[in-house]
């Protein structure tokens, strides 16, 4: 082997030495100080991160006027028109369904931002069916999505009221 060679394998091997333990530092620094949000412009809507101010918003954001979210597929009278955290630190905050996915976890792009040690950055979503009914699904997090006490393995229905629990964190569908 030549000179050369070994010298470009070495420098490759550094560079892939030195690139594996920039990721591990980033790694531990977003699990002892969380990660970092960002301010967004108003282009975005109504989708929401942990600042003070989009918590209240998100409150006093009132339900969609005319016809009832989901498009009028197969909706009733016992259909869920929001979606509120009866527990933990975003206690009060609600959202209308509007027939979106609802995403839920630390990630500063999820629907509803949940500033908990025991919620992954991509935790759960909330998405209606083709009939209208909302389903939770579990997105491979570490400790689990539980309704009703039962902790969720696969893509479930949501009965109105039924306590939706990530971490310190419970949801509920409302009227």
């Amino acid at each position: 082997m030549s000179e050369l060679t070994l010298t470009v394998m070495r420098l490759g091997f550094l560079a892939v030495l030195w690139l594996f333990v920039i990721v591990a530092v980033q790694v531990i620094r977003s699990d002892l100080f969380g990660t970092r949000v960002t301010q967004r412009g108003s282009q975005r809507g109504s989708r929401r991160d942990t600042g003070q101010g989009r918590q209240q918003a998100a409150r006093q954001a009132p339900a969609p006027a005319g016809r009832p979210s989901g498009g009028g597929r197969g909706r009733g009278r016992n259909t869920p028109t929001k979606l509120v955290v009866t527990e933990g630190t975003l206690t009060g905050t609600t959202v209308a369904l509007q027939g979106q996915t609802i995403t839920l976890g630390r990630a500063h792009d999820s629907t509803i931002v949940l500033d908990d040690d025991y919620a992954s950055s991509r935790h759960a979503r909330i998405y209606p069916d083709q009939s209208g009914q909302w389903i939770v699904e579990d997105l491979g997090s570490t400790n689990g999505t539980y309704l009703d006490r039962s902790r969720l393995t696969t893509p479930t229905p949501i009965a109105l009221g039924a306590p939706i629990r990530i971490g310190k964190t419970v949801i509920e569908l409302r009227k």
